[in-house]
This record gives structure tokens, C-alpha cells and sequence, in this order.
């Protein structure tokens, strides 16, 4: 059976480390840890006096003063593997941890878990063709030399840099190696880590060379693993979850997520907020849990994403020239059909294209399988349609050759409604209210991702009254606009009460709004 030695990287809350150290080898497994050496020594001391009788933590022989982004943390990983390595040598795998790390599934399903896959999970992404990088930069990390630290020596950092890129002193990356870049959080084998070490001590060229490079925690054992080890033994992926915000700082949990982080496909979780000692308590009782089953949906980030984005209206970039310039045409008017219920719309629109002989077009900015003429390119992707929608809607209506068009578009969509609404053209909008069943509701949570088939009752009972309210607040904020030439279509209305609504979105006769209006089965799901 796995047994498991943390390699625990850790430089406050010893109380925490303590309880950490505890809980973990409770249950069998080892934890060796490093205390960065800029801590206090007290608090040092206390966590060495806490642990010493318990034979299943070690600590590093040497403590190392760690730097963000410096060799400093690969150095202090180094020294905990080979305690663990050394002390325990019934250890089957080795997994790296932080202080703020709790975990969010047993011991014994994490045992199983390893069991079951005879593998290193570690991510390891090629350093040059993959978007793992998302800002700063790429190459520079290998090709110069960093002896300062880009958070608190910037002018340095760039200065030294900038010399040696003027003086030509880029170096190459050791000719047998290929870069790789991924998450510091892995989790290896024994037999892995042993060829590490051994790598290490063979390898003193590679060892210089990690030495002076930036970051090199993302890069030094997902470089060293891939190198060692067949592909097929590797799964590129880490066990531990974690999410970052837009600014790119890491996203914290709280007391009521517990749920939420129970609920996916991994083993642990960071970063827990100090503040959630309920949520500590909990997850610390489960990992000592005896015959605990899981229900793995594993929506959690698209579920993050959403709760914590509901308040972020309006535009996050200003428009571009192209789209306050350009017009979709004087004399022209477009129609807009919105609703959130997509079939709804379509169904609609259908009739209307039948009933009217007027060009309709489906949800061309939400859905990209949308059926659309060739206009040379700009209707290719969704982020073209959307960059240039004057110019794509201008282009529709000269390829019917006509001045009377419908479309659809999401209620969410408020920028291009504003947009339309402020063109020379004509704009006119008919919002089509239906009903919401609590099944459908989940429905459309399952279909985009914000929930699965085996996400836990009670996070779909908290889910579902935001879903509600997200749906009526962007009614809402439709009718608030004040969009002048504004129709509603009503589920709970009468076919007369319709009728008028269409004679009026469309201007038809009465006759045609009335067999519009009439269409069988429009609402039905």
C-alpha cells in the first residue's frame, strides 16, 4: 500500500505546522519538513520541540533563506526530499505541500488513489511552445543569468539583464535537456525521486545552470522528471487544486466551501485562508476518516468563476475605432431577439423567417456553429464577430440585400445592445420571458459546465438560487437601459397579448404577429 512522505515548504504559523505535521502522520504517512531560514528561530524551535517524538517527521539538515522566483525554494525542496528520503525509507511516494495546503479527500482514498496508477504526477509542459507563461518573460528565465530578485531588486534585475543582452552573454540550455514548465506541486515515486538525487549529484553543469535561472521551481523538477522518466509513466496534471484570480494571485477558500473542494479530482487543496479555522477543523477530521466516499463532479473552477464574477458589469476595455466608427447604415433596422432559453429563440425566429420572408440569423455573437454566409473571414471566430460586429451585421445586410434584419443574442450580451442601440441604424428589441423550472435551471448549470453529473445535492442547492438571480438580473438590467423600441414576448401571456408585442418588434400586419404569435409548442423545453 502507498505511504506517503510530505515534502512540507513552510515559513509561518508554527501552531499550523504543527497541527499539519500531526494530522498527516496519524495515519501512517511521513512529513519531512523545511522551515525557511528568514523565520523567526522561535518559532522554529517550537515546532522541533513539538514534533521531536513523533518518528514519522524529519527535517531538513540545513535551513535555506527563500526568495520568491529564486533557486533559494528548489534548494529547500532538495534538502526535505533527501531528509524524507533518507528517514524513511518505507515511503512510496513523495508529495509537495505548503502550510496553506489541507486535504480535501482521505487518507485512504488518496492511498488508493496512488495504488491504482503506477505513475509521477507533475505537470511538465514544453517551456516554448506552451501558453503556461501568461505574462513577463519566457526565454530570458533560461538564456541570462538572474543574481537579483526581480520583487525587491526590479532595477537590478532588469539592469543585469539588459547588460548581458547588450554584451551578448546569453547562454544555452544544456544540450540533452528538454525544457519543460509546470505547477511546483507534484507528486513522484520513489524510484523518481532516487534518479533525481542521483542526477543531481552526477550533473553539476545542470546544477549551475538551474542555479541562476528565474522561477526555476516551475521548471527544475518538470525538466528533471521528463528527462528520467518514460512519458507514459508521467500524468501531466497536479493533485493539489488551485485556482488564481484575473490579477493572477492565488484564490483563497473559506468556511462554506467545503463542499466545493470535496467535490474535485484531487487529493489537496491551497490556498485555505487563515481565517477558515471551520473549514481547517473539517477537512483535518477527513483525512483521519475511515470508509469516506466522494462524489467527483469536478466543476470547480468554471463554478469559482462564476460566483465570484456576478458583479463585474459593464465593459472591461474601451471600444475600438472600428466599432465606434463604423455603421451598420442609416436607413436600415435591426431586430434583436433575446433570450436565454437559445431553442426559444430559434424557435421564434424560425417562424418569423417563414411567416415574414425577413433574413434571421441565430445567436452569431454567443454560439460559433451559427450558420453564416462567407464575407471573407471576419464571421470565421466568435472574437471576430464580436471585434467587428458593425461591420459583420452592415455586411449581412448587404448580402441580402435588405433593410429589415433579425438576430439573436444573449440577454448577457448588454455591450452589443448598448452598441446597436447607439448606431445610425434603427435598433429595436424584444426580450422573450419564459418560465425557469428548478430541473432546467440545473440543466443549463450542467450544460456549461458550472455543475456534473455527480456534483453533491447541497452545492446544487446553494447554485440554483444564484442561477435564478443571475437570469432576473439580466432581465433586469435589460428593461433599466431604457432601450427605446423595446418589446416583450411573455411565456405567461395571452396569444393576443404576443400578437401586439410582435406587430409592434416587427412591424407586420396583425394577421402575420397573430400567426407568429400562435406557434405550437414555442415555449416547450
Amino acid at each position: 500500500m502507498a505511504r506517503i512522505a510530505y515534502i512540507l515548504l513552510c515559513h509561518k504559523d508554527p501552531a499550523g505546522i504543527v497541527a499539519q505535521a500531526k494530522r498527516l502522520t496519524a495515519v501512517g504517512d511521513f512529513v519531512a519538513i523545511h522551515f525557511d531560514g528568514r523565520a523567526r528561530p522561535e518559532d522554529y524551535e517550537t515546532i522541533r520541540s513539538e514534533l521531536a517524538a513523533n518518528a514519522n517527521v524529519t527535517f531538513a539538515k540545513r535551513r535555506v533563506k527563500c526568495g520568491w522566483g529564486e533557486w533559494s525554494l528548489v534548494e529547500a525542496t532538495l534538502l526535505a526530499v533527501r531528509a524524507a528520503a533518507e528517514d524513511f525509507p518505507r515511503a512510496t511516494h513523495f508529495y509537495m505541500l505548503s502550510g496553506d495546503c489541507m486535504p480535501i479527500k482521505s487518507a485512504e482514498y488518496a492511498h488508493r488513489f496512488l495504488d491504482s496508477d503506477d505513475v509521477d504526477y507533475i505537470e511538465s509542459f514544453d517551456f516554448y511552445n506552451s501558453d503556461w507563461i501568461k505574462t513577463g518573460i519566457k526565454e530570458e528565465r533560461l538564456i541570462y543569468r538572474h543574481w537579483f530578485n526581480e520583487r525587491n531588486s526590479k532595477a537590478l534585475f532588469y539592469a543585469s539583464m539588459k547588460v548581458q543582452e547588450r554584451l551578448g552573454l546569453s547562454r544555452k540550455v544544456p544540450g540533452d535537456l528538454a525544457m519543460q514548465i509546470g505547477s511546483q506541486w507534484w507528486c513522484l515515486r520513489r524510484r523518481t525521486v532516487e534518479w533525481v538525487l542521483d542526477f543531481v549529484r552526477k550533473r553539476g553543469d545542470v546544477m549551475r545552470f538551474f542555479r541562476t535561472t528565474w522561477i526555476p521551481d516551475e521548471t527544475f523538477f518538470q525538466t528533471l522528471v521528463r528527462h528520467l522518466v518514460p512519458e507514459h509513466e508521467i500524468r501531466t496534471r497536479t493533485l493539489t487544486f488551485l485556482m488564481f484570480t484575473d490579477y493572477g494571485m492565488p484564490v483563497n477558500f473559506y468556511n462554506d466551501q467545503y463542499d466545493l473542494l470535496v467535490s474535485q479530482d484531487y487529493l489537496f487543496a491551497r490556498k485555505i485562508s487563515p481565517d477558515a479555522v471551520a473549514l481547517k477543523e473539517r477537512l483535518g477530521n477527513l483525512y483521519a476518516a475511515r470508509d469516506a466516499r466522494f462524489q467527483i463532479s469536478n466543476e470547480g473552477r468554471t463554478l469559482h468563476q462564476f460566483l465570484t464574477g456576478r458583479g463585474r458589469v459593464g465593459r472591461r476595455f474601451a471600444a475600438r475605432f472600428w466599432e465606434t466608427e463604423a455603421s451598420v447604415g442609416r436607413e436600415r433596422t435591426l431586430m434583436m431577439v433575446t433570450c436565454k432559453k437559445w431553442h426559444v429563440a430559434k424557435r421564434l425566429v424560425d417562424r418569423v423567417r417563414l411567416v415574414t420572408n425577413m433574413p434571421c440569423v441565430d445567436y452569431l455573437f454567443n454560439e460559433g456553429t451559427t450558420e453564416l454566409p462567407d464575407l471573407g473571414g471576419i464571421q470565421s471566430t466568435l472574437e471576430k464577430r464580436t471585434r467587428h460586429r458593425r461591420a459583420l451585421v452592415r455586411m449581412l445586410f448587404d448580402y441580402w440585400q435588405t433593410d429589415n434584419l433579425v438576430i439573436c443574442i444573449d440577454p448577457a450580451s448588454m455591450d452589443l445592445m448598448h452598441d446597436f442601440f447607439n448606431d445610425k441604424a434603427a435598433a429595436r428589441l424584444l426580450e422573450v420571458e419564459c418560465e425557469f423550472s428548478d430541473d432546467y435551471l440545473l440543466g443549463h448549470a450542467r450544460r456549461v459546465g458550472l455543475a456534473g453529473d455527480r456534483t453533491a445535492p447541497e452545492t446544487l442547492d446553494k447554485l440554483l438560487p444564484t442561477i435564478r438571480y443571475d437570469v432576473k438580473f439580466e432581465s433586469d438590467r435589460i428593461r433599466d437601459a431604457g432601450f427605446k423600441g423595446f418589446s416583450r414576448l411573455r411565456e405567461a401571456a395571452t396569444i393576443d397579448e404576443n400578437t401586439l408585442a410582435l406587430q409592434e418588434f416587427l412591424g407586420i400586419p396583425v394577421e402575420k404577429a397573430r400567426e407568429i404569435a400562435a406557434t405550437q409548442h414555442l415555449f416547450v423545453d
